[in-house]
């Protein structure tokens, strides 16, 4: 038996990346999921590979910024599959690499609408069926950015802090309820976000050089992330709450320096 059989999934961001590979990596372990994306084209090429696959999803395309949205796909979810057990909120936007200075208002407002506010609109729906049913897995996608600084820009990396600090009170907001709150910080992972950085170093031929600032010498891929999904997502992780996890080769056990060699 898989570790979520029986289990109920929501899976933002999931046309691509570490929402894809996330989504996939549920069904594989026996969860119905739902999987949510403004993308639909990605979101049917997700929705394709898990049903290729013999697992069970509906795909929904959504944005996570808006509440009716988000309270649509939770209810959707409950209406399809009879209950709901797991969410992972992972979409998210880089927001540029604008210089702080010349950073707009509408700016900021675009990447916390998505980054923050989406995980907090996600947590506010799916929390009460979870809380009716006395369990529940909420995973949050924040960022090694939201820990320490050069890890993003300005307005992401204060997103990704909020995200930190949501699933921290969260998670004691529901104090004894069985609902578990957690986040996961991913550190430099090839995905859709991330594909300008990947594609100027591939074009310079310094690929090889990519990930080198962490001790594990290489970047991430979205499965490595999903794993750790996965277990915040299974029962394996009962006793894990209100933590945000470094999934990043290392990168921020330390201060910035020169690598050797």
């Amino acid at each position: 038996m898989g570790s979520l059989t029986g289990k109920r999934a929501i899976v933002t961001g999931a046309g691509s990346g570490i929402g894809r590979a996330s989504a996939r990596r549920f069904a594989e372990e026996g969860a119905k999921v739902v999987a949510v994306d403004v993308n639909a084209e990605g979101l049917a090429e997700t929705l394709g590979m898990i049903t290729k696959a013999g697992g069970t999803a509906m795909a929904v395309t959504a944005d996570v910024g808006d509440e009716d949205a988000v309270a649509g796909f939770v209810a959707a979810c409950v209406r399809e599959y009879g209950g709901l057990e797991v969410i992972y909120a992972n979409a998210g936007i880089s927001g540029g690499a604008v210089p702080l200075l010349e950073q707009s208002v509408e700016q900021w407002q675009g990447v916390l609408r998505v980054n923050l506010l989406g995980p907090f609109l996600c947590i506010k729906h799916a929390a009460p069926v979870m809380l009716a049913a006395g369990a529940g897995s909420i995973i949050c996608t924040a960022s090694v950015a939201g820990l320490r600084a050069n890890a993003g820009g300005t307005p992401y990396s204060a997103s990704k802090a909020g995200v930190i600090s949501l699933v921290q009170t969260a998670a004691n907001e529901f104090f004894a309820s069985g609902v578990r709150v957690n986040a996961i910080c991913p550190g430099l992972i090839e995905t859709g976000i991330t594909k300008s950085t990947f594609d100027r170093a591939k074009s310079r031929g310094t690929e090889g050089k990519i990930g080198q600032l962490n001790p594990t010498r290489r970047p991430g891929q979205a499965n490595e992330i999903a794993n750790m999904a996965l277990f915040l997502a299974s029962d394996e992780a009962s006793y894990v709450n209100g933590q945000a996890f470094a999934v990043d080769g290392g990168l921020s056990s330390t201060h910035p320096f020169v690598p050797r060699g």
